[in-house]
C-alpha cells in the first residue's frame, strides 16, 4: 500500500514530492529526484535509481529537451507498469501522454521540455553541469517541478495501485 501523504502543519504533503524535492539540493538532477523518491517501490536500491536516472537530467544531458522530471515520472511508470511484451506499447504510451498532458497543466509552462520551464531559448551548448551555489538553487524552478513530477506519480500509483 503507498502512503502518498503524511500530514505537515496545516495541510496534507506527499512524502514522494518532499522526497524528490529535498534531493534536488543535495546535487543530484531531476529525473534522479524522482526515481530516488520512487526507489523501494521499483524494488531498486537508492544508487541503482541514481544511476537509472543519470543520464536523463538537464533535459537529456544538458540538452535542455525533456524535463529531468518528467522523465523521471516516465522511468517510474516504465518500471512499475511497464511490459516487456510489444503489443502492450500502446497502453503504456497513453499513459505517458495523459501523465505530459497532466504535467502540462500543473507546471504553469504548459510545456515538458527543460529549456522552456528554465525560460532559455536554446540550450547552452555544454555538457558541464551548472555548480550547485545559493544562486543557482534560488533562480530555478526545479525543485517544484520535481516535487510536482513525483506528486503527480503518487497521484499515478494510487489510483493504478500496485500488485
Amino acid at each position: 500500500m503507498l502512503t502518498l501523504y503524511t500530514v505537515k502543519g496545516d495541510g496534507a504533503v506527499s512524502r514522494y514530492g518532499d522526497a524528490a524535492y529535498e534531493a534536488f539540493f543535495k546535487g543530484y538532477n531531476c529525473s534522479q529526484c524522482v526515481a530516488l523518491a520512487f526507489a523501494k517501490e521499483m524494488k531498486m536500491t537508492e544508487e541503482q535509481a541514481l544511476k537509472m536516472a543519470s543520464g536523463f537530467g538537464g533535459g537529456f544531458g544538458r540538452l535542455r529537451e525533456v524535463c529531468g522530471g518528467f522523465s523521471g515520472i516516465t522511468l517510474v511508470l516504465g518500471v512499475l507498469y511497464g511490459s516487456a511484451d510489444p503489443a502492450k506499447k500502446t497502453a503504456l504510451y497513453t499513459d505517458v501522454q495523459a501523465l505530459a498532458a497532466e504535467y502540462k497543466a500543473r507546471n504553469g509552462g504548459s510545456s515538458i521540455i527543460c529549456r522552456e520551464l528554465l525560460g532559455l531559448q536554446k540550450a547552452e551548448g555544454s555538457p558541464v553541469a551548472s555548480p550547485r551555489t545559493p544562486e543557482y538553487y534560488k533562480k530555478r524552478p526545479c525543485p517544484e517541478l520535481v516535487r510536482l513530477a513525483a506528486d503527480i506519480m503518487a497521484e499515478y500509483i494510487e489510483k493504478h495501485p500496485l500488485e
